[in-house]
């Protein structure tokens, strides 16, 4: 006799398929996207506006010298170099001192001087730069006026560099606020990247017989090279399209001079000073494209800068 449960078919014991997975892909999917569509939104809508603009002076707006609203000629060559040059001096400053004080409060501080060195750092990257602008205005440009580009001159007046009046305002100053501006993000991120190189590292190095010099070098920087390059990152990217206090410090002049204490402008400066009076369509076109090119040259550092940290961690392989 055949039995009657052999015929039941067994039950279906399978976990319910869970629904958390789908949906947070599907949130975070949403939201990378939300952020490309925005992206590309403002590309849009900075290229709109800048059409006149574009249909009248075409390509030549980016070299040409040109800035003249009374009779409707313009060109970002002025503010495009002096964008670049803040940057690169506020840089060149920057980046050797934010990773010696790093690997200062890292590696050879006591806890006694790091924490506080280390909050006073957080409490400056807070500072808004509207401050740092009416310091520089008020306190070190006559500084950079009395004392600095006059010791400069004399010592390095043979360089075109260094060479002209000594107003306190101009490239110069304008490059190191911006040094000191970006100084504390960079700091910030440097050191909390070489605080989770892990301690074994480190003390297999020691215990090779490597010196501090040898292992901060060779083991701390090296492992920490992707993070530190991020900080760089972030402090180029506040220092391209740094507003207020360049525009207190750099002398807003439409014109490419040869010397540091020459007065400039950049793209951001152009933009908060003249973008209120700009009542003529093509006046207000030609500031829009000045945005578009800011716009254009932060996506090109950003992407030589991510090449660079590929190769970067490349070389950071093979050597290892």
């Amino acid at each position: 006799m055949t039995d009657r449960h052999a015929t039941t078919a067994a039950p279906d014991r399978r976990r319910p398929r869970p629904w958390g997975d789908p949906l947070f892909r599907g949130l975070a999917a949403a939201a990378a996207g939300f952020f490309l569509l925005l992206t590309g939104a403002i590309l849009l809508e900075l290229t709109r506006g800048s059409s006149l603009s574009l249909a009248k002076f075409g390509p030549s707006f980016l070299w040409s010298t040109a800035w003249n609203p009374v009779t409707g000629d313009f060109g970002a060559f002025s503010s495009i170099a002096g964008t670049l040059v803040s940057t690169a001096i506020a840089m060149a400053l920057a980046v050797p001192l934010s990773l010696v004080i790093a690997l200062f409060l890292v590696e050879l501080a006591p806890p006694a001087v790091a924490k506080p060195v280390g909050a006073a750092i957080e409490l400056l990257a807070a500072v808004p730069s509207i401050i740092y602008g009416m310091w520089g205005l008020f306190v070190f440009a006559p500084l950079m006026s009395d004392h600095v580009q006059p010791f400069l001159s004399d010592h390095l007046g043979f360089l075109p560099l260094f060479q002209g009046p000594p107003m306190g305002i101009g490239m110069l100053t304008a490059g190191i606020i911006l040094a000191l501006m970006i100084l504390p993000f960079i700091t910030s991120v440097m050191r909390d990247v070489l605080r989770m190189v892990p301690p074994v590292v480190k003390e297999a190095g020691y215990g090779m017989g490597s010196t501090v010099w040898e292992v901060t070098r060779q083991v701390t920087v090296r492992y920490g090279a992707r993070g530190m390059a991020g900080a760089c990152l972030l402090g180029l990217g506040r220092a391209v399209g740094e507003t207020m206090a360049v525009t207190f410090v750099i002398g807003n002049n439409h014109r490419v001079g040869t010397s540091l204490f020459d007065a400039g402008n950049t793209i951001a400066s152009a933009l908060a000073n003249e973008f209120a009076e700009a009542a003529d369509p093509l006046y207000l076109s030609a500031l829009v494209e000045l945005g578009l090119v800011l716009f254009l040259i932060t996506f090109a550092i950003q992407g030589l800068t991510h090449v660079w940290i590929r190769r970067l961690e490349r070389s950071a392989g093979r050597g290892l």
